[in-house]
């Protein structure tokens, strides 16, 4: 087929698609999928479609497969899913669903099953009278999944038969075809895949904590749908295999509940509704608390809008239209000197908001903005009424949350001369650099990286083994301040943060946001925290990681944001050393030594000499570096605000839950 003549057939499918008529129906037969396109180029070009070959686009091929399970929750035809890690880190995901369609697909001469396995953008969730709303932002679907696994097994249960079809790297190796029978009652879909290593080059070692963060998260967003997970790799105290078992009743309402249960209330009830608004389906939660930031959470079809939209701006502009108008009744702004901003209105919220869209468009560098002008107004009007009867319900909350705008605001004064503070000194030439800052001479940013390093002694060590042309050494005194229990201009005035932000060339402000930061001037591309392999060590870097995401989340989302990894021993025997840097490592040095080794433990970078800490950590060509990325917002600012927070036991818990993971003794 010509170039012409595909455009043409792309054409013509697209008009087809926009003349079907909405809503779902129960007919869902091989005749509702529609090939789109092949896949010839998923193998070629895998980033395009699941957006790396790394950890994140191997656990998107787990959420792609879930997704199709969801999509027949969202549709009222599933209730149960669950997801097991196997052994070998291939995956099995199976749900109760009504099962892929295995009849003969009329314009593929294949069954149904196939052309949803093997076409890219083949499936149901683009047929309307299948499903009216579908999961998934770019309907890359299992058939992606499929091109890119070494083996996938797709099995259907679905009137009295169970059918099956096995594929290797995208292809299938025979017809789909009966191989038993089931009772009437069991149907859904089992598809079990293997990443292909010549793919994922990097790691198919699936995370338990990553997948299982997805699918509680999935489970409050779908009340109502019991999704389990289980992994096969590793067993509890009670030799069983660790797993867990997700529900919601309440969804959202729930959620934010648990997102905010290691920070303290500000009133009881968590401000919830659900409805629709336009024929677009809003779901929103919020509550306030003690905290000094928001926390804002939007989802389209179920996933994680991180760049927020016309959705998440619909919410802002009802939220601060109904409490602006509320207080201004109250009188409790009568005193108040200076105008009440929109920011002031959201100082320790925590929000979810959950659209469901038929056709959405998304916008932004990471396609994850959403578009749709009509869903501004849709989400507004539903939050407008919801805070309007609460507020006239709840009338001690209400006075409770004017208060705390009015402390915010006040705040707010506060930290705009602080930050100013900060954007002087930034702004300046190259003389008005921290002092303990060695600075590089390389002149392109793209070039230059920053070693944020524990204390003067190992910064010291650093700017002796650091390659003065790109290598830039800022050392920190001590721990710097816990963003997460300070008030914002207390942040601002801290001496080590304004020197983070003046040595990084970073402002605060952007056209579109006056409290975002702007990259524009970012003197290094790469900023990596150093510090020692200890447990101050990590603390440490957890200090500076918690205000990179509530201050400098920009920078982390840009990939500027790396770790580096000292080793912990050095092993030697007589001329002979290697580093190690776990036990298991060390050990299996000194087995290979056979006896008579001496072993180092380092307890922190200034042990090292200059040339140990080249070789070890700063060395490109040998360091190991790790790149900090934001997998799941929502689990990030949970995990944040229990680590960094005043609530101890959850902290315990969660320490000991995870050295039990990492079989380290607690």
């Amino acid at each position: 087929m010509s170039e012409a003549a595909k455009n043409e057939d792309e054409e013509n499918k697209e008009e087809a698609l926009k003349k079907k008529p909405e809503g779902p129906t129960k007919d869902y037969s091989a005749d509702s999928i529609q090939a789109l396109e092949g896949m010839e180029h998923v193998r070629m070009r895998p980033s395009m479609y699941i957006g790396d070959v790394g950890t994140r686009g191997l656990h998107h091929l787990v959420y792609e497969v879930v997704d199709n399970s969801i999509d027949e929750a969202m549709g009222g035809h599933c209730d149960t899913i669950s997801v097991i890690i196997n052994e070998d880190n291939s995956v099995t995901t199976r749900d109760n669903g009504r099962g892929i369609p295995v009849g003969m697909h009329k314009k593929e001469g294949v069954s149904a099953l196939q052309v949803v396995m093997t076409k890219i953008g083949a499936g149901g969730k683009f047929d309307k009278d299948s499903y009216k709303v579908s999961g998934g932002l770019h309907g890359v679907g299992v058939s992606c999944v499929n091109a890119l696994s070494a083996h996938l097994r797709a099995t259907v249960f679905k009137d009295g038969k169970i059918w099956e079809q096995e594929y290797e790297r995208g292809k299938a190796m025979y017809p789909v075809k009966a191989i038993g029978e089931c009772a009437p009652e069991d149907r859904g879909t089992e598809v079990t895949f293997l990443p292909d290593t010549t793919i994922f080059t990097q790691t198919i070692e699936y995370s338990y904590e990553t997948l299982s963060s997805r699918m509680r998260e999935l489970s409050f967003l779908n009340k109502g749908v019991t999704i389990s997970i289980t992994d096969r790799r590793q067993k509890d105290e009670k030799g069983e295999f660790v797993s867990e078992d997700f529900y919601s009743d309440e969804g959202l309402k729930e959620f934010v509940s648990f997102l905010d249960s290691n920070r303290e209330s500000l009133i009881q009830n968590v401000i919830s509704m659900e409805g629709e608004k336009n024929d677009i389906p809003v779901e929103v939660a919020m509550i306030y608390n003690t905290s000094y930031t928001e926390n804002l959470h939007s989802y389209v079809n179920n996933i994680n809008t991180h760049e927020g939209g016309t959705h998440l701006s619909g919410f802002r502009r009802g939220l601060t239209s109904t409490l602006k108008k509320y207080a201004d009744a109250s009188g409790m702004l009568d005193k108040l000197k200076f105008e009440i901003q929109g920011d002031d209105f959201r100082e320790g919220l925590t929000a979810i908001v959950s659209v469901k869209v038929q056709e959405p468009q998304f916008e932004g560098q990471t396609k994850t903005k959403l578009g749709n002008r009509e869903v501004s107004s849709a989400v507004s009007q539903a939050v407008s009424e919801m805070l309007t009867n609460y507020l006239e319900e709840h009338p001690d909350d209400a006075k409770i949350i004017v208060q705390k705008v009015i402390l915010a605001a006040t705040a707010r004064h506060a930290a705009t001369k602080a930050r100013e503070m900060v954007q002087r000194k930034t702004v300046m030439s190259i003389g008005g650099l921290p002092g303990k800052l060695s600075d590089c001479s390389e002149q392109d940013p793209a070039l230059c990286e920053v070693f944020l390093v524990e204390g003067d002694s190992a910064g010291g060590t650093a700017k002796q083994g650091r390659d003065r042309k790109f290598q830039a050494i800022l050392p920190l005194r001590g721990k710097i301040l816990n963003v997460e229990k300070a008030m914002p201009h207390r942040v601002f005035e801290n001496e080590e943060i304004k020197n983070i932000y003046t040595a990084l060339g970073v402002t605060i402000g952007t056209e579109e946001d006056s409290k975002a930061l702007n990259l524009q001037k970012l003197r290094y591309h790469k900023v990596v925290i150093m510090c020692d392999a200890d447990v101050d060590g990590s603390h440490i870097e957890t200090l500076i990681l918690t205000f990179f995401f509530r201050y400098m989340r920009e920078l982390v989302e840009g990939g500027h944001v790396y770790i580096a990894t000292p080793p912990l021993y050095l092993v030697k025997k007589g001329q002979k050393k290697k580093y190690a840097w776990s036990d298991k490592e060390r050990d299996e040095i000194a087995d290979s030594y056979s006896g008579g080794v001496g072993i180092q433990r380092y307890k922190g970078l200034g042990e090292m000499n200059a040339e140990q800490l080249w070789d070890t950590t700063m060395n490109p060509d040998f360091r190991t570096l790790r790149q900090i990325t934001i997998e799941n917002a929502t689990e990030t600012d949970r995990v944040f605000s229990m680590l960094m927070g005043d609530e101890v036991p959850p902290r315990r818990e969660f320490i000991e839950k995870n050295a039990v993971y990492a079989n380290i003794d607690t």
